[in-house]
């Protein structure tokens, strides 16, 4: 059975199952920051109506912040993959190593790493996709490689509702959205 992750914000709870076998590095980084409560708290910094929903920045627990959109986790810290039991370093950015292996489309629902779009860029940020976003699958031709770790298998009403939300010049939402907290049961 694989991990499921459960979002519970202030628009409602969804929840996404998370690709733990095809994906261990990627899911082992999103649940030992989900385990430690790195999510809890933080806002949706970015909602792009037809397109997605951004999380994962430490910045973004304020909801307004400048700076939301550029942070991730502590530099240099590890964390154990769930899967082979090894131990992987985040580097000085915090970032973790990219992981291009499940050929997972960037579809509706889809979970999917946030990048600056350089190699090795991601770290705690992430997206949900609202419609097909295949133009962003590591595999395609182009710049963007964003790739999926897991899917919504709950609640979608509750993401499409998020989308919905009005947001201003710098897609940020008026009223803020926040993640009360991310749980996963293995």
């Amino acid at each position: 059975m694989p991990p499921i992750a459960k979002f519970e914000t202030s628009a409602g709870t969804f929840e996404a199952e998370l690709y733990l076998d095809q994906m261990p590095i990627t899911v082992s980084n999103f649940i030992d920051l989900a385990n430690s409560g790195f999510y809890n708290g933080v806002h949706f910094h970015r909602v792009i109506k037809g397109f997605m929903l951004q999380f994962g920045c430490p910045y973004a627990k304020e909801a307004k912040s400048r700076r939301a959109g550029t942070g991730g986790p502590d530099e240099n810290t590890t964390y154990k993959n769930l899967k082979t039991g090894d131990t992987i370093q985040r580097d000085g950015g915090g970032n973790i190593p990219d992981e291009h292996t499940l050929k997972a489309s960037n579809e509706p629902g889809t979970l999917s790493m946030a990048n600056t779009g350089a190699k090795n860029s991601g770290g705690s940020q992430f997206f949900v996709n609202t419609v097909h976003n295949d133009f962003l699958d590591w595999f395609s031709p182009g710049e963007s490689k964003h790739p999926v770790f897991g899917k919504v298998t709950s609640g979608m009403d509750v993401v499409k509702a998020i989308e919905a939300t009005p947001t201003d010049s710098n897609d940020n939402p008026r009223t803020p959205v926040k993640m009360i907290s991310v749980t996963v049961a293995m």
